[in-house]
């Protein structure tokens, strides 16, 4: 195999680790009983080449490169509430602002939450 086959090969095991479900489709976050899932887009690019020749005295050469990039966009939110789905684009300001909206009746959410949890383990430590 040449050194330019072993670099894209390279290349593309280390994007394939890279890019998997959970990087378009990102993990959950839970508060309460809301459930907010990032949907993001992957944006990939590569190239490389190799080549051989000779310069202007007459010596041999060889040469390989390679490169990749990766561009990761959030594109939307997907929420789920009281068994309701909801998506919420990024890219429009309506849907933006919509999820703003909701901050605060998630973060009212976390902090009972965290009462809650701190009073169950005081009971338990009575």
């Amino acid at each position: 195999m040449s050194s330019g086959n072993q670099l894209f090969n390279n290349l593309l095991e280390k994007l394939e680790k890279f890019v998997r479900t959970e990087t378009v489709v990102g993990e959950p976050i839970v508060v309460g009983n809301v459930t907010m899932v990032p949907i993001v887009s992957v944006s990939l690019g590569l190239g490389g080449g190799e080549g051989t020749g000779k310069d202007d005295k007459g010596n041999d050469g060889t040469g390989t490169g390679g490169g990749a990039g990766c561009k990761i966009t959030p594109n939307a939110i997907l929420v789920i509430k009281d068994g309701e789905f909801s998506v919420f684009p990024l890219t429009s300001k309506g849907s933006a602002e919509r999820l703003v909206d909701m901050v605060p009746e998630i973060i009212q959410k976390v902090e009972s939450y965290k009462t809650k949890q701190r009073n169950q383990s005081q009971e338990s430590d009575e």
